[in-house]
């Protein structure tokens, strides 16, 4: 992984505020102090979940989207390393590893290009390459037994999230085939065709490339559906979407009933669970939406898949704190804090174990 920075304790300090007769998550949570000890620090640790951010946006770009999904790391974390610990959540069931940096490949791509289409060609290459650091690290955390938790960065690390994780679970013998479910709260079903990898295609690839074998989608907007998508997914017994009007406009299902349905669909395997934070209203994202979910139906998501299925990962994207239009929130950083807490004490309250395929 030669674009991956590994963290040390003084890294966390660095960020962490504190305060007498107060503890926060920084002061807790654990580290690799050294990186040529990673995987045997991987088989050892104590720690249940391995956090690490992907603050890029070149698959967003890749996909003629705005720039920005690689601003919401630094502030996450900031935010999340000054949650107290406590009883709730200590912190040291978390690893902190650190985030990858691919500067050097947009460097490249922004200074090089000559022409759009030659740009947009240039960063869908670039994401086959964050492909493969991703994958590998994810199968390298499974492989050790534990739940990768990665802030994006885009959508298209959904792809490699699934691969690894899929790999990583059949390496060390939780599963027979290398392949597990997936469920997205999202505006958008990420399933465009298979044209060179981008942010809006990651489940396309993993489903044709045999590791995704359940798909549902939640709060997708019927006004943002390819009629080709809409078709596979009527099609394929193995795709299921509810979408955002059926919830909201035409009410047939409540949005927990919506929740509780996905769960059903994909709870029969170890599954990925997907947080698109351009579903969350007036969120700052790739795509703000004006009408979309509550910040507190995100949490909800979170706190009932957590504790209802077999969780092979958690993966939240798409979240800016600054896009390249210069719109910018403080508030998406301290959200994904809430949402990753949410998701860890919900595994803490049963045991870290859930439901067993």
């Amino acid at each position: 992984m030669p674009h991956f920075k590994f963290y040390n304790k003084q890294d966390l300090l660095y960020l962490t505020r504190l305060r007498r007769f107060e503890t926060k998550l920084g002061e807790r949570l654990l580290v690799v102090n050294d990186p040529e000890q990673f995987e045997e620090k991987l088989s050892k640790t104590t720690a249940k979940y391995i956090l690490f951010g992907i603050p890029e946006d070149i698959g967003v770009k890749a996909n003629y989207g705005r720039g920005g999904a690689d601003s919401a790391w630094l502030p996450f974390l900031t935010a999340f390393l000054n949650i107290q610990s406590n009883d709730f959540m200590t912190g040291e069931e978390i690893l902190l590893l650190g985030h990858f940096d691919f500067g050097d490949l947009q460097y490249l791509i922004e200074n090089h290009a000559r022409s759009e289409e030659e740009k947009i060609d240039a960063y869908r290459h670039a994401v086959s390459q964050i492909d493969g650091e991703v994958e590998a690290l994810a199968r390298q955390i499974q492989t050790a037994g534990k739940i990768p938790i990665a802030i994006g960065g885009g959508h298209n690390n959904a792809y490699p999230l699934i691969k690894g994780s899929a790999k990583g679970l059949l390496k060390s013998g939780r599963l027979p085939l290398a392949q597990i479910n997936a469920i997205n709260l999202d505006a958008h079903t990420d399933f465009r065709p298979a044209e060179g990898r981008h942010s809006g295609n990651g489940f396309r690839y993993a489903e044709e490339d045999g590791y995704l074998q359940k798909y549902c989608v939640i709060g997708a907007q019927e006004n943002y559906i390819p009629q080709n998508v809409w078709v596979d997914f009527v099609n394929n017994p193995f795709l299921d979407l509810v979408t955002f009007e059926d919830i909201f406009l035409h009410e047939k299902r409540h949005f927990m009933q919506a929740v509780a349905h996905a769960s059903n669909f994909v709870d029969d395997n170890w599954c990925g669970i997907e947080l698109d934070l351009d579903v969350v209203e007036n969120t700052l994202s790739s795509a703000v939406t004006p009408s979309g979910v509550t910040a507190a139906n995100a949490r909800q998501y979170l706190n009932f898949v957590a504790m209802d299925l077999k969780p092979a990962y958690l993966h939240i994207c798409e979240g800016a704190s600054q896009l390249s239009d210069g719109r910018k929130s403080d508030n998406t950083g301290k959200l994904i804090a809430y949402l990753v807490s949410d998701f860890v004490k919900a595994r803490n309250s049963v045991g870290g174990l859930g439901r067993t395929p």
